[in-house]
């Protein structure tokens, strides 16, 4: 009888646990969502962010707030989420410089392969190199050599510290074997307005920023930085067709939420962020901005391994170069 009503009981605690974990599954969402984003209001992952927040709205039946935080070359937000309450309400949306942190900084806040619960990887982004509208080169190849014979004059800008600008800037200079005055900004925007003023001569950087830019010659366009021509941009040649053999970088997107996240709440997060992929609107967006959706890609797993192969990666390449930890 003992034995009886032990099993009789633990089948009642089991019901009763997987009726809580359906009760959860269909109350996630009760109120909005937070997505963090890590840098300022107008740049590119702002702009990225709040047309997926869109697109997944109606799966999740809910708003979700975008929250800038930025500094510190996203650490500063992406740190927030990764201590932020564990229930799936707090989001963050953030780049490959979420793998490079770790290499940069001696306390970045947080630790990329332990302190987060991956949801999935949304998009993909080619630069594009681009330059005030009077620079002196006009072609690819003129702008390389400019560069080399004019090293002690030219100035880079970039979007801060670990921003996909930067390590941009770090690969291009690497490749070509120069040195050059670097301009850091505080995002994208002010970046890209001094660049428009003629306060500094180039930027590499996405083309969800610049593409408005080039097509409106605003800016110098040069080439882009993917291994194939970008469909909205097909003038640009690739700077692996340039002439730097194996030159490829794509600022690569995903979404995060803090770990011990309970599973029917990363679940639906999962099936919103597919959903919002699937989105049409969405899609020509990102098309229209030289973005590439990466729906087979959006899962916990897949996301899961891009970090892990992306950390030690850049920890090489920054040694190579001599960056230290700040």
């Amino acid at each position: 009888m003992k034995c009886l009503t032990l099993k009789f009981g633990a089948a009642l605690c089991t019901g009763v646990m997987l009726a809580a974990g359906s009760a959860l599954a269909s109350e996630y969402p009760d109120h909005a969502i937070t997505m963090v984003v890590p840098f300022s209001p107008g740049g590119p992952a702002d702009i990225a962010a709040r047309s997926l927040a869109e697109s997944m709205r109606p799966s999740l039946g809910k708003t979700i707030i975008i929250e800038n935080k930025a500094g510190a070359g996203g650490t500063i937000g992406t740190a927030q989420v990764a201590h932020a309450r564990p229930d799936g309400y707090t989001i963050l949306m953030m780049h490959l410089g979420f793998t490079t942190a770790p290499s940069l900084y001696k306390k970045p806040g947080y630790n990329a392969q332990a302190d987060f619960q991956p949801i999935g990887l949304a998009i993909d982004v080619p630069m594009t190199i681009i330059a005030r509208s009077d620079f002196p080169p006009n072609t690819i190849q003129e702008f390389m050599d400019y560069l080399k014979a004019n090293k002690d004059k030219v100035s880079m800008a970039n979007a801060g510290v670990g921003s996909a600008s930067h390590l941009c800037g770090i690969m291009l200079t690497n490749a070509l074997g120069i040195k050059l005055l670097t301009v850091p900004y505080k995002g994208t925007a002010p970046a890209m307005n001094d660049l428009l003023g003629k306060q500094v001569d180039f930027i590499c950087d996405q083309t969800t920023s610049t593409s408005s830019y080039i097509k409106d010659k605003a800016v110098k366009a040069y080439a882009v930085t993917s291994k194939q021509r970008v469909p909205s941009l097909p003038s640009l040649p690739t700077l692996q067709e340039s002439g730097l053999k194996g030159f490829e970088i794509g600022v690569w997107f995903g979404l995060w939420t803090a770990k011990g996240a309970p599973k029917p709440a990363v679940d639906k997060l999962v099936s919103a962020l597919q959903a919002g992929l699937a989105d049409e609107n969405f899609k020509n967006r990102m098309v229209a901005m030289g973005a590439a959706v990466l729906p087979g890609e959006a899962n916990p797993e897949a996301l899961a391994q891009k970090v892990n192969q992306q950390v030690p990666l850049w920890k090489g390449l920054f040694e190579n170069s001599g960056i230290k930890p700040q």
